[in-house]
């Protein structure tokens, strides 16, 4: 595991010289390389045990991999090689769509961030349910989380019908399915967090899994990924929904549009979501106030700005059941899950 940690760190310098977008399909194209050639199988051996109950689900530890880094899930296996507790894939959406013009991706170094609006860019349903079946992870044990979301033309009106496929597509493949209306990167989406429109989608969901439960006998956990920019109002909005629809968990949470933490800095004024570090503590705020409202053993799954295992303890702390990561990956490689995972196991 070490020579991998010390491979990552010769090639962040390379990879931080290209264009954001081009350094990420390099990293995965390399990553997918070595696993096929199995030069990174059985790397998560040296991590400690830490099995976690999450939404009736026992999970290897609680880090897992957020959603959008892997938005087609054409590299399930070899992201799991690495780790994690837990892996979700997608933003996908019922057809394809090339997301938002180029350059679209951001680095903010000095502050430990990115900001992107990618605006769901993916190859759509059909081909994502064809490489999530291709895979072996959930085979091997491994917990999938599959995010699902609207297309860009689809008008805000009529999203219902977007998430509603999606579901229905995803469900039989998933251990959980994670429906996410907080991408600041579609048109209107954040609107979907408002009273009615909330009471009316996850109303939607909920009828549609029920249905879905009976035909494929299984119940599929259902979490509603959410904003960091969302009052206290706005809270206890999302939380009586949640509980109103019996959603299954929530996380919280997805890129803000606050530019508060990197002022000055380069690339701040780009329009687009930022995560990484200046997210945190944002997270945390909304992670607590959800953990007041929806009581002691709702699962609530946190993720923003963890780049080190104190973060990632720190969303536990503030009420966070498990974690995930993905701009903290960018920066630090692979070294951070086992730093994670390892902060929390001696929490």
């Amino acid at each position: 595991m070490n020579t991998l940690f010390q491979t990552y760190g010769l090639a962040k310098k390379f990879l931080f010289a290209m264009e954001p977008e081009a350094a990420h399909e390099a990293t995965m194209r390399a990553l997918q390389s070595a696993y096929d050639c199995k030069l990174t199988r059985g790397l998560a051996h040296d991590l400690p045990s830490a099995p976690t109950r999450l939404m009736g689900l026992t999970l290897k530890n609680p880090v897992g991999l957020a959603a959008g880094l892997d938005k087609d899930g054409a590299h399930i296996d070899a992201l799991g090689n690495l780790g994690f507790g837990f892996i979700e894939v997608g933003t996908v959406t019922p057809r394809a769509q090339p997301g938002n013009p180029k350059p679209r991706m951001f680095r903010i170094p000095q502050a430990q961030a990115l900001i992107n609006r990618m605006g769901f860019n993916n190859q759509g349903l059909d081909v994502f349910i064809q490489n999530v079946k291709r895979s072996q992870y959930r085979q091997n044990g491994g917990i999938l989380g599959l995010n699902i979301g609207k297309n860009a033309d689809t008008p805000i009106e009529q999203a219902a019908q977007d998430y509603l496929t999606g579901l229905e597509g995803v469900y039989p493949h998933a251990d959980y399915v994670t429906v996410n209306i907080s991408s600041p990167n579609t048109k209107n989406l954040r609107d979907l967090q408002s009273a009615d429109a909330l009471d009316q989608l996850l109303g939607a969901i909920a009828h549609k899994r029920k249905e879905l439960a009976q035909q494929h006998t299984k119940h599929v956990p259902i979490v509603l990924k959410i904003a960091p920019d969302v009052d206290s109002e706005q809270i206890a909005t999302i939380t009586e929904a949640l509980t109103r629809h019996q959603m299954d968990g929530v996380i919280a949470t997805n890129t803000t549009i606050s530019r508060d933490k990197v002022q000055g800095l380069p690339h701040a004024q780009e329009v687009g979501g930022l995560s990484g570090a200046p997210v945190h503590e944002l997270s945390l705020k909304v992670i607590a106030q959800l953990r007041q409202r929806l009581g002691p053993s709702y699962p609530i799954i946190g993720v923003g700005g963890i780049v080190s295992g104190k973060e990632a303890q720190e969303k536990i702390d503030a009420g966070a059941n498990a974690v995930q990561i993905y701009t903290g990956l960018i920066y630090r490689g692979p070294a951070l899950i086992a730093e994670c995972v390892k902060a929390i196991a001696n929490g």
